[in-house]
């Protein structure tokens, strides 16, 4: 059997319900928003693995988290997204520049390169932190003129420490995916 693996941050409790209610700010949006259990920040997307590749996820990933410890993000913006993507793609939380993050990343990425199905996660160099809110139904959302479409730039300011990571699985459904965390892994003390 083969589980669709990532491995995320999840977020506090306070965190989602405060960036879920953001999801009744733009009604005129086609957007299918993201369920507030579901919000997090992917670090690694390793895409399809076997029951024997688990286990070997999850020792690498220990052995990284020991070489890191907790720290804080801070969320500022609410904004369409990528940046790069014309028309964006979603409505997304951006997180201000962490060098803890930004290493976390890193290490986790060069050190599951070989289990990754994403070649963007593989080279680490595409990675930005961000929360999805929403994907934007394209084909409707294009059928607005630019001109009518919302402005979305929506400063904020939420933070919270991170402790753990948590290794996820996705089972894709048709109601959208519904996560499981398979592993936490706490930060040492």
């Amino acid at each position: 059997m083969r589980h669709r693996v990532f491995i995320a941050i999840n977020l506090p409790e306070n965190v989602k319900k405060e960036l879920n209610s953001y999801q009744f700010k733009w009604p005129e949006l086609p957007i299918k928003w993201t369920k507030k259990d579901n919000l997090h920040i992917t670090l690694v997307f390793l895409g399809y693995l076997r029951e024997e590749e688990l286990v070997d996820i999850l020792k690498i990933t220990n052995n990284i988290i020991l070489k890191h410890e907790p720290f804080f993000i801070r969320l500022k913006k609410i904004c369409y997204g990528p940046s790069d993507k014309k028309p964006p793609r979603m409505i997304w939380v951006e997180s201000e520049k962490s060098e803890r993050l930004g290493k976390l990343q890193r290490d986790l990425t060069n050190s599951l390169s070989g289990f990754s199905s994403n070649p963007k996660t593989e080279s680490g160099k595409n990675y930005t932190s961000h929360i999805t809110l929403g994907r934007l139904k394209q084909w409707e959302f294009r059928s607005i003129e630019p001109e009518e479409r919302p402005w979305i730039s929506e400063e904020i300011d939420l933070s919270f420490e991170v402790n753990s990571i948590d290794i996820m699985e996705s089972h894709l459904k048709k109601g959208g995916p519904k996560y499981t965390i398979l592993e936490s892994l706490s930060f040492p003390e």
